[in-house]
């Protein structure tokens, strides 16, 4: 099968990418040609270069596939320019999806988030049906993905055959930028991570995640979206089990979220002035005031999904990140 991969030198692309060769199918990359291609270096596929903002290009990437995985997105919890956000995620996916239909692709799973869904007020799991709003969202990464999951929806509904897939929190190998996820990962191997909030997270092995969109590619139902989570967890829990594989110290202090809040618009600040990405941001903390658990119930009875304890994500993501320079 030819299939086209878009985000695949991103983390949860490359997983995507990697997962199909292992089944030997014919592979395609859409790739922008400053993009770091160092999760593609030895891999059996075919490259074309583009951009989601270049119609051309699109469908040059979709002419003659089988199948297509939409990974692409920008995910930063902070962008100096939030524009840049809306123009990938919502305007890309619009204008890929314009070409996908006019070459035909009969398959498509478009890579959501659980940032688009709701969560529970009483700590428990969210799923695919709790109820949630644009209003709900937290800042322009969450705003841009929930807009561009109804924008998906739209095309199904016109006909086009496109399964929705919602990751909740990917960790694992080949993280090379890396996400804000493996960058508390990166910094709780290094130490440098004294302290946390309360909060949760869902934990998900990335190739757990990659598997998941294969599944949905085989067995879900366009229109529909699928929860690829693994196991919930406290940070508390997270940073614990990080310290413990790493051989290292566990932090010592929770602090309110209304400690941290300063601190990370302090980090905004110097930001802003110095291009870098900042430590902690607004956004995060806010959003930090809930527990982003999940329920993958769903995937797994409709698509056969089953994911691993997240200590077998964070174990492979304590080696890779201590091998790396």
């Amino acid at each position: 099968m030819k299939i086209l991969v878009t985000g695949a030198t991103g983390f949860v692309g490359s997983a995507v990418v990697r997962r199909l060769l292992r089944g030997d199918h014919d592979v395609r990359v859409l790739v922008r040609p400053t993009s770091d291609r160092r999760n593609l270096l030895g891999l059996n596929l075919q490259v074309v270069e583009g951009d989601l903002t270049q119609a051309s290009s699109l469908l040059r990437a979709c002419d003659d596939c089988e199948a297509l995985f939409h990974v692409a997105a920008d995910y930063r919890l902070w962008a100096p320019i939030p524009a840049q956000l809306y123009q990938t995620n919502v305007e890309g996916t619009r204008a890929l999806l314009q070409a996908a239909r006019s070459a035909g692709v009969p398959q498509i799973v478009y890579t959501s988030s659980v940032a688009t869904l709701g969560i529970p007020g009483d700590g428990q799991s969210g799923d695919e049906n709790t109820p949630v709003a644009l209003d709900d969202m937290i800042g322009h990464y969450k705003r841009s993905k929930f807009l561009a999951e109804a924008l998906v929806r739209e095309f199904a509904a016109e006909g086009l055959p496109v399964v929705i897939v919602n990751p909740s929190t990917p960790i694992g190998p080949h993280d090379v930028k890396p996400t804000p996820t493996g960058r508390i990962v990166r910094d709780a191997i290094a130490g440098r991570l004294p302290a946390y909030v309360d909060t949760g997270l869902n934990i998900v092995h990335v190739d757990d995640v990659a598997e998941g969109h294969w599944l949905a590619l085989q067995h879900g139902v366009s229109g529909e979206r699928y929860i690829l989570g693994g196991q919930n967890l406290s940070l508390r829990d997270v940073l614990f089990q990080i310290a413990k594989i790493a051989g290292r110290s566990p932090p010592r202090w929770q602090l309110p979220h209304a400690a941290v809040m300063p601190v990370a618009h302090l980090a905004e600040a110097w930001a802003r002035l110095t291009g870098t990405q900042p430590i902690a941001t607004v956004e995060e903390i806010r959003m930090s005031k809930k527990k982003m658990f999940f329920s993958s119930a769903k995937a797994e009875h409709d698509l056969g999904y089953a994911p691993r304890a997240a200590r077998f994500a964070l174990e492979d993501a304590v080696k890779w990140f201590s091998q790396q320079p």
